[in-house]
This record gives structure tokens, sequence and C-alpha cells, in this order.
């Protein structure tokens, strides 16, 4: 089968999809040679990009586990990108399994998969919405009918803030969603950073994505990311790497490999 046979309609298997990028590097098979060629151009970059991809994936579960135990039982996870192992609605349901998740993406690949891996799976569903317009899937009535926004969620960002390149249409994103959420609330949030790089190859990967589905990104530095938490308390150990929150043994914490982009990560609670 062709690509073009792939792709659902009005999809453009030319053009790299920042959603089939990250399930390349994360080692999944739904993606195209666009996004494997633009993923081996940002490897190039950043080598160590697999590895920050799988530790974010790592850091998301360790997340949605940790709120899980403090009595969360809602998860709206924004940009959730293609399926792949320790979804949300896996990690959250083994902590707990009264737990009921929305999935939200706007990307037709991610739409289709999400809805056939998920059409038998109880208190689970897929809406399709821009975290552009956080207020329009706050107010989705597909995403009220199934969560309480009334009473304390979880909301992820995880892996996504970075591909709004402005910086004041990302900070207004943050700030519609921490304060449409209850006292109790956590917000999930994981986001580049330039790490090693210089302003040379950051400028090449700013390039590259510029012509992907998201259309830029933005490495942010550590204080611009923790302003994405502004009024929220951040569970331990803070903003850190996404391989030292909360890592469950030796085995996840940070090892000798390729240098490059770094990942930075948190969880805040509305008091």
């Amino acid at each position: 089968m062709t690509e073009q046979e792939r792709a659902p309609a009005g999809i453009d298997p030319t053009v790299p999809s920042v959603a089939r990028m990250y399930d390349y590097l994360l080692g999944g098979k739904d993606n195209f040679a666009s996004d494997r060629e633009a993923a081996a151009r940002i490897l190039e970059i950043s080598p160590n990009g697999k590895e920050i991809a799988r530790d974010n994936r790592a850091f998301l579960g360790r997340a949605v586990r940790a709120v899980a135990e403090l009595g969360i039982r809602q998860f709206l996870d924004i940009g959730t990108g293609l399926p792949t192992q320790e979804n949300v609605h896996q990690v959250a349901r083994r902590a707990a399994p009264d737990s009921r998740v929305v999935y939200v993406d706007n990307d037709p690949i991610v739409l289709t998969h999400a809805r056939a891996l998920l059409a038998t799976t109880p208190d689970t569903i897929v809406v399709n919405g821009d975290m552009r317009d956080s207020k329009a899937i706050l107010d989705d009535p597909e995403v009220t009918r199934h969560l309480d926004l009334r009473r304390p969620l979880a909301v992820l960002l995880v892996s996504v803030l970075h591909f709004i390149a402005d910086d004041d249409e990302a900070f207004g994103i943050a700030r519609d969603i921490r304060e449409a959420l209850p006292s109790g609330s956590h917000l999930i949030l994981s986001h580049v950073t330039a790490g090693v790089l210089g302003s040379e190859d950051v400028g090449k990967g700013r390039a590259i994505y510029k012509g992907t589905t998201s259309g830029g990104l933005a490495p942010r530095s550590r204080e611009q990311i923790a302003a994405f938490f502004e009024g929220l308390e951040l569970l331990k150990p803070g903003l850190v790497e996404t391989t030292a929150w909360r890592a469950d043994g030796p085995a996840e914490l940070s090892i000798d490999g390729p240098a490059g982009a770094g990942f930075l990560c948190a969880v805040g609670r509305v008091p």
C-alpha cells in the first residue's frame, strides 16, 4: 500500500507531522517517510532526540500515577499524540479503575487511531480540539458530559506548548487552563529547552519544525517554563529534567548518552 493510500482524506503524507515524528522517535510504526526524514534531520542536530522522547513519555506515566494516588479521577490530555504504550488511561485505570479520561487532538491520523484503540475502552473518549482554543475545549459538550469540570481534574500539556512559537499565545493557553481549573486540580506539563545546543543549531531545528504541521518550535528557558505554573503549588521535586521527576529507580536516572536538547517538567496543584 502506498503512503498516499494509507493517509486519511485531507492528509498530505509529504508534510511531516509532529505527532508522527514523535511516534517514530518512540519506536512506533504509524509514520510516513516525510516524518522519518524530518526526525532524522532533528537527530543530526540533537542526537539525544530518541532518549528525551522516551524519558518524556516515562515522566507522563509517573505523573499520572502520582496524581491518581492523590485522589484525581479525571484526566484531560490535550495534544495527546498517537497512541503508544502506557497511555494515560492505562496508567490511570491501573492506579484507580474508576478514572475517566478525555484525549484531545486535532490531527486526523491521531483521532482515527485513538478512536479505533478506545472503541471498547470504558470511561475514555477522544475529542477533536485544538489547544490554541483551550476555552473551546473546556466548553466542548463531549468534554463536559464526560468530565465534571467543577471537581478536581488533571490537565496534561505534555510536550506540546513548545509547538506554539508565539510566547504570548503559549502563556495565554496555560493561563486560560489554570484559571478554569477548580481547587485541587493539577497541571502536568513538560517542555523542550535548548539544552546544550547553541543558537545556530536551535535555528536549524526551528527551520525543520516550521515545515511541519505545527508550523514552528520554541525551546524556552527554565524561567519561561516556570511561568506556565504561575499561582500553582509545584509537587516535589519541582521543575526538573524529566529523568529527575520521581524516578522509580536508578534505571530511570540520567545516564551518559548523546547530548542535545533538554526537557523540563513539573506538576502543579491549584490551591
